[in-house]
């Protein structure tokens, strides 16, 4: 079984300092309501990727929030920018207090169950600019998060549970990978919301 690693005290190899695990955000009947509010107002979307020129549906919903004006892609897919809701806008505003990182932007994904994932991949497209940092919020199901080294393939894994926050600072992107994997035996949903600052077009 994978090891369950507590974040706060980072330890080489784990993630070298570059991801830190800040606690949890709100209390667990908070947690509750923000999900059930996010599951009915979300717009979700079934998007899709490109890779080596095939298409496929992605396993999961996802909706895209942001600033006007800015845009964000991933493997040829133009995400479709929505503006912002009251439900994001308090949390952005309470992520942003707790991290002390401004955000223009989301990604809210919906994993329907545990059949639900995204495979191994980093959050270093150039909208992102050259230091990256990304705020990951979870509700609903617990869910594995796992990453491994670029260089040496060093893997580790914790557990999302509700309301966990999760800051993945500018190095994260470049030297680690990350996934959340398929686990069967999960039957409830989770939302988790990605927070970035994506640098407008120019």
């Amino acid at each position: 079984m994978t090891p369950i690693v507590n974040l706060t005290k980072p330890k080489a190899p784990l993630a070298r300092g570059d991801l830190s695990l800040m606690g949890s955000l709100y209390p667990s009947d908070h947690c509750a309501l923000l999900f059930a509010t996010l599951k009915a107002t979300i717009n979700w979307n079934k998007d899709y990727c490109i890779v080596f020129g095939r298409r496929f549906d992605i396993p999961r919903l996802q909706a895209w929030y942001a600033d006007e004006g800015i845009q964000y892609s991933y493997s040829n897919n133009l995400l479709q920018t929505q503006p912002w809701i009251e439900s994001l806008l308090a949390i952005r505003r309470d992520v942003q207090h707790k991290t002390q990182h401004d955000f223009n932007s989301v990604l809210v994904t919906f994993y329907r169950d545990g059949a639900d994932h995204v495979g191994w991949h980093a959050d270093d497209e150039d909208e992102l600019g050259p230091d990256p940092v990304i705020a990951s919020l979870s509700f609903g199901a617990t869910r594995q998060f796992q990453f491994r080294h670029k260089t040496d393939n060093t893997t580790e894994s914790i557990y999302l549970s509700a309301g966990n926050l999760l800051l993945m600072r500018p190095a994260f992107q470049i030297n680690w990978e990350h996934r959340v994997p398929s686990e069967p035996a999960v039957n409830e949903p989770r939302i988790n919301l990605t927070f970035r600052k994506v640098e407008p077009p120019r």
